[in-house]
């Protein structure tokens, strides 16, 4: 989907399809017709954005054959779909049984990460429609925190600046404009904005900025409208947008919030917990160490768990959606768009609690249709205008 916002700037609106398991051509190509095309039809849309999640194997292929490009580019044209925005976080195995801290492997420091990155970028410049002003591709934001030390540092900031080249002369060559985006997240190097504007800094900010994960921003107790003064202070623009919601709880002291807040205790991804307490914002690495008693419980806790959008739990569970309403308020309500690439990343339908999970194809194309239709309607209600083209 598309939206004008007041200033002129087209705003586009994807699905991540990081919620799919393909991690070969094929599988990629089936999605459009399984899924894609089946959710923009559901929302009367003319054309739906896609974040493409293509795994280190299925990118080096298309990087290395045009003519795969170009086959996957007709069918994303045939089926009324588009790319402007690729999930380069996830290098491969994003629906293994177990993911947890694997997903921060490769990291900046390593230059498998820096190949698989302009592999990627390479990609999308050839799949973005001739219309769209430019891409983007979000990234893990540097490494997990340890081990972390200054030679790991000094090699990614090298890798970055050669990303930056890369950028560059691949925009030299083809004519389109594809930038990198950082998305900070709990217990990573970079967590939080402030970080993220300290070592980010030297960081060539023409091709590499910020992915504002809503969801992360949500967990680590941020105030959107301080957190983006703080990147615009640093010159990092918001290349993009993940609209995702959190897991939050008021009281995780009550026996029957900690029940329910066990069902979302799963294997496969890594669920970071905060808790805002009276000397400061908390952390664990999991859920179910903060179950453990690696929290206090002396305030409101926030999961890394990405809820749908338009469904929120019963209570005592709530979800941080009312911080995503106030980020896109924040971001494109007002005079200028600060950013113009918003993606819906909801990847976690399958780990949901048994009785909430989808129920086949059909299940899944509801769900993530029901979640792009409460983005439309928030960026509606912000006078945004929808091009229904």
């Amino acid at each position: 989907m598309r939206f004008l916002h007041r200033d002129g700037t087209v705003v586009h609106v994807a699905y991540c399809t990081n919620v799919h398991p393909a991690e070969d051509l094929d599988g990629v190509l089936a999605q459009l017709a399984r899924f894609g095309e089946p959710v923009r039809e559901r929302l009367g849309a003319g054309r739906l954005g896609l974040g493409l999640w293509l795994a280190r194997d299925v990118a080096s292929a298309l990087a290395s054959d045009p003519a795969a490009v170009d086959r996957l580019r007709a069918e994303l044209d045939a089926r009324g779909l588009e790319v402007v925005t690729l999930n380069a976080f996830p290098y491969k195995g994003f629906h293994d049984p177990v993911v947890k801290r694997a997903v921060y492997s490769p990291d900046w420091s390593e230059r498998p990460r820096l190949r698989y990155t302009l592999d990627v970028a390479s990609v999308l410049a050839r799949l973005m429609p001739g219309d769209a002003r430019r891409g983007s591709v979000s990234t893990l934001p540097l490494a997990w925190r340890d081990p972390w030390d200054h030679d790991r540092a000094e090699a990614a900031r090298r890798h970055l600046a050669e990303l930056a080249d890369g950028l560059a002369k691949l925009s030299a060559e083809t004519g389109r404009v594809v930038r990198v985006a950082m998305e900070p997240e709990p217990g990573c190097v970079v967590e939080t904005t402030g970080q993220a504007a300290a070592l980010l800094a030297a960081a060539d900010h023409e091709w590499i900025g910020v992915c504002l994960d809503v969801c992360h921003l949500a967990v680590a107790f941020e105030d959107p409208r301080e957190a983006l003064a703080r990147l615009g202070a640093a010159g990092l623009p918001v290349v993009k947008t993940q609209a995702s919601a959190a897991l939050h709880v008021d009281d995780p002291a009550d026996p029957a919030t900690r029940a329910e807040l066990a069902r979302f205790d799963e294997r496969r991804f890594l669920h970071q917990t905060r808790e805002n307490g009276p000397g400061g914002v908390l952390a664990t690495d999991d859920l179910d160490e903060a179950l453990a008693g690696g929290l206090p419980e002396h305030g409101p806790w926030r999961v890394h768990f990405h809820l749908p959008l338009h469904a929120a739990p019963e209570p005592p569970l709530a979800s941080t959606s009312a911080v995503l309403g106030d980020t896109l308020d924040a971001l494109l309500g007002g005079p200028a768009a600060l950013t113009d690439h918003v993606e819906v990343e909801t990847y976690t339908w399958q780990v949901l609690p048994e009785g909430s999970r989808p129920t086949g194809d059909d299940g899944l194309v509801q769900g993530l249709a029901a979640e792009l239709d409460w983005t439309r309607a928030r960026l509606l209600a912000l006078g945004l205008e929808e091009i229904n083209a």
